[in-house]
Order: C-alpha cells, then sequence, then structure tokens
C-alpha cells in the first residue's frame, strides 16, 4: 500500500525532549509521548509538524547551548 492511498487517522504526540512524531488514532501512545492536539490524515498531521518544529535539536541540548551562550563572556 503506498503511503497516499493510507486513510488512517493519526494525531501528532511529542515527547519530554519537543520532538514530534506521529501515531495511529485509538493506539494506546508509547511510554514518554502525549498527544500534542492535532489529528488528521498521515498527509496533515505531518504538514502540521513541518510547521512547528523548526529546530530539530532536543530541549535539553538546546537548553546546555543557551546557558553556554548566555555564560560567555565577550572579549574585549
Amino acid at each position: 500500500m503506498s503511503e497516499s492511498a493510507d486513510n488512517k487517522r493519526y494525531r501528532v504526540v511529542i515527547n519530554h525532549e519537543e520532538q514530534y512524531s506521529i501515531w495511529a488514532e485509538g493506539q494506546p501512545l508509547p511510554l514518554g509521548w502525549n498527544a500534542e492536539g492535532k489529528e488528521g490524515t498521515k498527509d496533515e498531521c505531518l504538514a502540521y509538524i513541518k510547521t512547528v518544529w523548526v529546530d530539530m535539536r532536543p530541549l535539553s541540548l538546546r537548553q546546555v547551548m543557551a546557558r553556554e551562550s548566555s555564560s560567555t563572556v565577550p572579549a574585549v
């Protein structure tokens, strides 16, 4: 079956690192993932993720990099 023929319903899920995925509606969510709120076809959910997941770095890495950049004193 091609992806374009997929007529199942999905929901967008997000984990504690703010990484996104899709999960089939009606299936229990895997541990560590929460429903984000968007539901629809596979194409609709993937299009939504493309608009909201603009920085693919895990949250923990973004936080470390932000701390490092704010603690760096520029040389004079």
